[in-house]
Parts: structure tokens; C-alpha cells; sequence
């Protein structure tokens, strides 16, 4: 019997991505599934149901037509729930399940004895490139960023000289220069902007120079030393953090448009930019803080708000940026999926081999109890 595959629509507030596109729903019928849609999932990436029908798939509209007998449920967040228990024992659910923050989805994923999959766990190694979604999604927020900043910010971004005169191009510090910073780097270098950027990982120097942007930071032995194997930063001595703050004191004042993408993971987001520096930028100057769904990079960001601050910055707080840009984050979270999928399925039948680095390493639920030393402890 087929493998059975359901995609059921996303029900946490402010979600507009979705777990499956049509293009994937072909490919996961290609390795011997078959694939229940809930009706409404592509509403918020603008993909009619009658798509995903053409595709192959099934639609229905009771969530639990969709869950029945699901022997594998993808999904953009963590299921409800209603949805966790509506699963077989057994089942096996793929998800951004935010594993170290949502404990209670993962403790209800455990005691239904659910095989449960963070896609944000998926190991950055060669073999698993095709399915790093969080650096699909972060390469979406980090354009989406610059997009929001200029939306924002009351003048143009590129230098333009006329007859009235020139209009000086806009000055843009990108703080962290992971996937997100350096797509937001480019996006910004390309509109015309003026780039600067800052990172602790050495090898991010290199990264924004290529893109035409200048590097900023404190470049002495603990900085040449600031990055873990996988390729992230590591948290500074409070001696480094004092010294890079004193920079970017300096140069903050100069700038038009901050952003901020820093994000270690299992932490809080580190706070970069204090109340201090947002009051020295200039009136109509604009921040926009990318880890604010981990508790913000930026001193008074708010969650899903914009802050006007009393000297007259703005400091955008949109939550699930790459959600902003949904059509296409689904298409290459999907992809993710797809492929992570296939890692499981074999000739059309289940087959979850959790020797596999990749699946061992997403892992966070099996049998009943939960199995990533990180979130368990």
C-alpha cells in the first residue's frame, strides 16, 4: 500500500506559507505516495485548491478526511492539537517545529507516540543542502527585510543626479552576515544603497566584501576564532562585545537603515542595538529587526509592530518575514520538504532509518518519548 501523505493548512496566527506546492505534490506522488490536502492550505501563497487537484492530490475539506490513516503529516510550523491528535501512532510529522522554544507541541508529539522531524535541525552539510529550510527561508527574509526598510524609510536608496540637484544614496548597516544579512547586503547593494556589514564569524568578511559592501568589526584573536564547526557564530566574551559595541556606537549614528539578523541557536536572540544607538540614528531613520520571533536584536522592537521612537526612527518588528513573501517561500520550503521526504520513503513504502545522519540529526520525537539531547535537556 501507498504511502499516505496529508499536508493539512496552516492554523497558527499570521502563517501564510504552506508545507506543498503542485510542482511537489507531483514528486512526492513520483515516489509512490499518495497526498491528502486539506482545502484552503495554498490560500496565503496564493494556490488555488483546484491545483493542487490537477497535481494529483486529494482535497478535502474535514481535517480529519485529511488525517485519516496519514502515515506522514508535512507541515510549515508545529501541528495543533487538534491535528497531533488526529495522527495514528506511529506517524511521522515534518515540520520548522521550533523544538527548543514550542516544548509543549514536542511533549504532545511524544505522548502520541508520533516519529516528529524539525526541519530547523537538518545537519548543513553537502548532502543536505537541498533541504536546509532555514536557510531557504532566511535567504527570503533577508530581501524581504531590505524591501520592508525601504518601504519604510521617507527618501530613495540610490544616489540620482538631476537637474534639481543630486539626492545622496541611502546608508545601510547590516548587523550578522549569515544567509539572511548577506541576501540583504545584495538586495540592498542593488537598489542602490551605500552597504556596510558586521559579523563575529570571520569568514563573513570575505562574503560581504564580494558583494561590494564594507566590513565593520573588531578584528583581533577572539574574533579570528568566533565560529563553530557547523558554521555559527559563537557567543563573545563580554571584553569582545564591549569593544565591537564601542564601534558600532560609532557607526550606527551614520546610518539611514539598520538591520538585524543575528540568531545563535537555543539562545535568545543577542541584543546588538541598544536604546542609546536607536536615539542617536536620525529622525526618519529606519531599523528592521529580523530576530525578533527569538526575542529581537533591536533595544524597544516589538513583535508584529512598528515603533516610532521619540527621536523619529522607526524600528519594524514584522514577525515570519519570509512568511511576507509567501509564494515564494513556500515553493522553496516545499522543495525542502520534498526532499527531505525522500530520504524516508522507498519504493513507495516507509522506510525511516534514524542511522541516517540527516534524519538522526532532525529527529526530535520517536517512540514515545523525545530524542534530541538539546531539546530534552
Amino acid at each position: 500500500m501507498a504511502v499516505a501523505i496529508a499536508v493539512s493548512r496552516e492554523r497558527r496566527d499570521g502563517e501564510t506559507r504552506c508545507a506543498v506546492t503542485p510542482e511537489t505534490v507531483k514528486k512526492l506522488i513520483a515516489l509512490g505516495a499518495t497526498v491528502a490536502v486539506e482545502a484552503g492550505t495554498g490560500a496565503g501563497s496564493s494556490i488555488p485548491d483546484a491545483d493542487y487537484a490537477a497535481a494529483g492530490a486529494t482535497v478535502a475539506k474535514d481535517l480529519k478526511a485529511v488525517l485519516a490513516g496519514a502515515d506522514i503529516l508535512l507541515k510549515v510550523r508545529g501541528p495543533t492539537a487538534q491535528e497531533t491528535s488526529a495522527l495514528k501512532p506511529g506517524a511521522v510529522v515534518v515540520a520548522l517545529l521550533d523544538a527548543y522554544r514550542d516544548k509543549g507541541t514536542v511533549a504532545a508529539l511524544a505522548g502520541a507516540g508520533v516519529t516528529a522531524f524539525a526541519m530547523e535541525f537538518v545537519p548543513r552539510i553537502s548532502r543536505a543542502q537541498v533541504m536546509d529550510a532555514l536557510s531557504s527561508q532566511a535567504n527570503l527574509a533577508g530581501y524581504r527585510a531590505v524591501i520592508e526598510a525601504a518601504y519604510a524609510f521617507g527618501k530613495g536608496f540610490p544616489m540620482m543626479m538631476t537637474a534639481a540637484g543630486t539626492v545622496a544614496p541611502a546608508k545601510v548597516f547590516v548587523m550578522g552576515a549569515g544567509v539572511a544579512g548577506l541576501q540583504a547586503v545584495a538586495t540592498a547593494r542593488r537598489l542602490g544603497a551605500v552597504v556596510t556589514a558586521t559579523d563575529v564569524r570571520p569568514a563573513s568578511k570575505e562574503q560581504v566584501e564580494s558583494l561590494g559592501a564594507k566590513f565593520v568589526a573588531v578584528e583581533d584573536k577572539e574574533f579570528k576564532a568566533a565560529e563553530t564547526a557547523a558554521g555559527y557564530a559563537k557567543p563573545m566574551s563580554a571584553e569582545y562585545q564591549a569593544k565591537q559595541a564601542e564601534l558600532t556606537a560609532s557607526h550606527i549614528v551614520k546610518q539611514d537603515i539598520v538591520i538585524t539578523t543575528a540568531l545563535i541557536p537555543g539562545r535568545p536572540a543577542p541584543r546588538l542595538v541598544t536604546a542609546a544607538h536607536v536615539a542617536s540614528m536620525k529622525p526618519g531613520s529606519v531599523l528592521v529587526d529580523l530576530a525578533i520571533d527569538n526575542g529581537g536584536n533591536v533595544e524597544g522592537a516589538k513583535a508584529g509592530e512598528v515603533v516610532t521612537t521619540a527621536n523619529g526612527a522607526q524600528i519594524v518588528g514584522w514577525t515570519n518575514m519570509a512568511g511576507r513573501i509567501a509564494a515564494d517561500a513556500s515553493a522553496l520550503y516545499a522543495r525542502n520538504l520534498s526532499a527531505f521526504v525522500g530520504l524516508m520513503v522507498k519504493d513507495g513504502a516507509l522506510a525511516v532509518d534514524l542511522e541516517d545522519e540527516i534524519l538522526k540529526a532532525a529527529a526530535v520525537t520517536h517512540r514515545g518519548a523525545v530524542v534530541h539531547e538539546g531539546v530534552r535537556g
